[in-house]
């Protein structure tokens, strides 16, 4: 069973959407580990649209048992290497974009100095 507070720990519950996203598993497949009672899970909805969360540590364990540990690793590390790529491509576009600024930076330093240089 989960320990005191984990259901507020950020990060530590996903629901049934975010775990086919992450892990590759159909909702039918987290229905059957409440029915085995190896998932804890409580039920919300959000805008009428109902929803299971269940803890993240309980699922990976599911998963392993079910589905083999290197059946949840490479899904873990296909995860971790689309967010790697992402966060390599906004870093790509801020630093063209620094780039720019930089450009311009100098352009407008260079002319400062060089009107200060020239007498009148």
């Amino acid at each position: 069973m989960a320990e005191y507070g984990e259901w507020i720990r950020k990060g530590a519950t996903l629901s049934d959407v975010t775990a086919k996203k992450e892990y590759g598993v159909s909702r039918n497949f987290i229905i059957e580990g409440i029915e085995a009672g190896k998932l804890e899970y409580r039920e919300g909805s959000v805008w009428g649209n109902p929803y299971i969360r269940v803890l993240r540590q309980q699922l990976e364990e599911y998963i392993s048992d079910r589905l083999g540990k290197k059946y949840l690793e490479k899904v873990k590390n296909q995860v971790e290497f689309k967010m790697v790529k992402k966060e390599i491509s906004e870093l790509k576009k801020k630093l063209m974009v620094l780039e720019v600024r930089k450009t311009q930076l100098e352009g407008f330093l260079s002319k400062c100095s060089s009107d200060k240089q020239s007498p009148k």
